[in-house]
């Protein structure tokens, strides 16, 4: 690994978190990925840093696909919502840890911005599914990482 000097001329790639099934790893509930070339093809001009927060909260892959029970992530992070899995089990503590992971990992390696899965109860940005269907709003570790001050914006 080569070191940085203050004589370098060309400027660091800036980190950026990224949603890691968006990077074509199998880490979606079912096991499957949703890779997204345009994401992909960020790597030569940043570093991309491919996180699965479920994951890294420590569920398995594939595992039950869950859902915001009511509200957002925001609400989840507030204690006012829980997470639970088809099964209706709770999965509150896990998705709690995993953004928790993810946001001291943006913060580690100075990402200020995040590239992640639209539609997801722990990345979804703009949007969550709920009983399939659309419902706005963030998800889990979207909400944290908006409130450490990471820029965060959400892929389809």
């Amino acid at each position: 690994m080569s070191r940085v000097n203050a004589h370098d001329t060309q400027p660091a790639r800036p980190p950026i978190i990224v949603s890691a099934c968006l990077l074509g790893l199998t880490t979606r509930y079912n096991g499957a990925d949703c890779r997204r070339e345009a994401v992909v093809a960020l790597a030569g001009d940043c570093v991309l840093v491919p996180v699965c927060p479920e994951q890294l909260g420590g569920l398995p892959t594939p595992r039950e696909p869950a859902e915001i029970n009511a509200g957002t992530g925001e609400d989840v992070l507030d204690g006012r919502s829980r997470v639970a899995n088809r099964l209706n089990a709770d999965a509150t503590a896990p998705f709690l840890r995993g953004a928790e992971a993810v946001a001291r990992l943006a913060e580690l390696v100075g990402a200020r911005r995040a590239l992640l899965k639209e539609g997801s109860p722990s990345c979804g940005v703009r949007q969550i599914k709920r009983a399939g269907r659309d419902v706005p709003g963030p998800g889990v570790t979207a909400a944290l990482l908006r409130r450490k001050g990471v820029q965060v914006d959400g892929i389809g």
